[in-house]
């Protein structure tokens, strides 16, 4: 977990849930807890970068040298199958693609509902098999569409600050008995959050409704104004995060079993076809 004490992003995945269905993966950008994506389930976490053990190697800027947690080979064949330039560091410079890319490309193609329809049975007992990008304007496109899930379920994207919702009741803000209804999530027996989409209360990241869980983590407790927004910015990232899936689909991921894919963590239990995306995972 050393390496998520700087600058990093990690992917979190469950390889084979006690409930018996896929658990949607997370990104961290800090250390987390085990159950971070099911109280069930220990979560392996998949760092973007590796840091040194050292603190000598530095680069001239003054930050310490970090390398792309990345199978060199699989980077190789994204390269000769896109036509583009990998380099370690995100650029702006034209042709090229960056480690976030890859990991934005990922991460959408797990937000495909069709994708999670059609390997629903592999995805409930091992990690994620992730197809090839099948040309370079769907890589970009579905790069673009990961990069907007990552920013907003780190709470990172400007959209999560519009005003979705309300709290139009003032009182104690005492969170008490839960229910929803006609759009309202009642935290109380009068105080209220209105305005939040039924889609967004009953979403699921992982084992957990995080629309949900989030208020009874807090029950007994008064919200404070941030707290309460916070919530509101909650119900922004769940509600984009189901328009986004639909695009999603709409780009459409590459058929896995139409030629090579490769999964997300080393493990010599894969076989031919498939291959490692990851050089080294944290428990």
């Amino acid at each position: 977990m050393r390496h998520l004490l700087q600058n990093n992003i990690a992917i979190s995945l469950i390889r084979r849930s006690r409930a018996n269905f896929f658990n949607t993966p997370f990104l961290v950008n800090h250390i987390s807890d085990k159950c971070i994506s099911s109280s069930l389930d220990n979560a392996n976490i998949f760092p973007l970068y590796l840091y040194p053990e050292s603190d000598n190697q530095i680069t001239t800027d003054g930050q310490q040298q970090r390398t792309p947690n990345l199978n060199r080979a699989i980077v190789d064949e994204m390269v000769t199958a896109l036509g583009l330039t990998f380099t370690p560091e995100k650029e702006e410079t034209a042709g090229t693609f960056a480690p976030i890319d890859i990991l934005d490309y990922i991460y959408a193609v797990l937000h495909s509902p069709s994708y999670r329809e059609k390997y629903k049975e592999f995805l409930k007992i091992d990690f994620p098999r992730v197809p090839y990008p099948k040309d370079q304007q769907s890589f970009r496109q579905l790069v673009a569409l990961g990069s907007e899930l990552r920013e907003l379920h780190l709470l990172e994207s400007p959209t999560v600050d519009q005003r979705l919702t309300t709290y139009p009741v003032s009182g104690d803000n005492k969170v008490g008995k839960l229910h929803y209804q006609d759009g309202k999530v009642y935290i109380n027996e009068t105080q209220y959050f209105d305005g939040v989409p039924s889609i967004a209360w009953e979403f699921y990241i992982g084992g957990y409704q995080p629309a949900q869980k989030w208020l009874k983590d807090r029950k007994s407790r008064e919200l404070s104004f941030e707290d309460v927004r916070h919530y509101q910015r909650i119900i922004v990232s769940l509600t984009e995060t189901d328009r986004i899936m639909k695009e999603i689909d709409i780009v459409g991921v590459e058929d896995a079993s139409s030629g090579d894919s490769y999964s997300l963590i080393s493990t010599s239990s894969f076989q031919v076809p498939y291959h490692n995306f990851t050089d080294q995972s944290e428990r």
